[in-house]
């Protein structure tokens, strides 16, 4: 039983065709180059927010308070960063 169990999954397993690699269509090339340029600009968008993160922190704690009420806002700047990063692997990996 088990013998045609597995004969039968083979059978199905063969007759799936392979994609293969594929081939851009027209105009892909020029996709991808926009596609970069939107990625340099986020990642320079995250870091720009991160700069002005820390001159809110840095502004509140030299006016005497702790800062830590941008924090918050630290934290969403880094965790659209982490996004940015891991839709840019997933991207690189498409390609």
């Amino acid at each position: 039983m088990l013998h045609t169990i597995t004969a039968g999954m083979v059978h199905v397993w063969a007759t799936i065709p392979n994609p293969g690699q594929g081939i851009a269509p027209p105009g892909g090339a020029k996709l991808m180059k926009i596609v970069s340029w939107v990625a340099w600009a986020t990642f320079g968008i995250c870091v720009i927010g991160v700069f002005v993160t820390a001159g809110k922190m840095a502004g509140a704690h030299h006016r005497g308070g702790g800062g830590g009420e941008h924090a918050t806002s630290l934290g969403w700047v880094l965790a659209a960063s982490v996004i940015a990063g891991s839709a840019a692997a997933l991207v690189g990996a498409v390609t």
